[in-house]
């Protein structure tokens, strides 16, 4: 999966497919939802603002379109 790291902790924040936003931290990793709330695994902290951000919708770029 392709995601982004944490300008601090760099832990590294992923969409897992599902709505939720998969957070890895060294070996460690943990499912949260996008407001951040815990659902599962062994880590337990986030950064909410990530996985907003990580877990919203892609907006499409009026300035990418396919030239006909």
């Amino acid at each position: 999966m392709l995601g982004i790291r944490h300008p601090f902790s760099h832990a590294l924040y992923e969409q897992d497919g599902h709505g939720n936003v998969l957070v890895t931290d060294g070996d460690r990793s943990g499912v949260f939802t996008g407001e951040g709330r815990w659902v599962s695994g062994e880590l337990r902290e986030c950064d909410p603002q990530m996985c907003n951000w990580i877990a919203g919708p892609i907006a499409p770029n009026h300035r990418m379109h396919d030239a006909d």
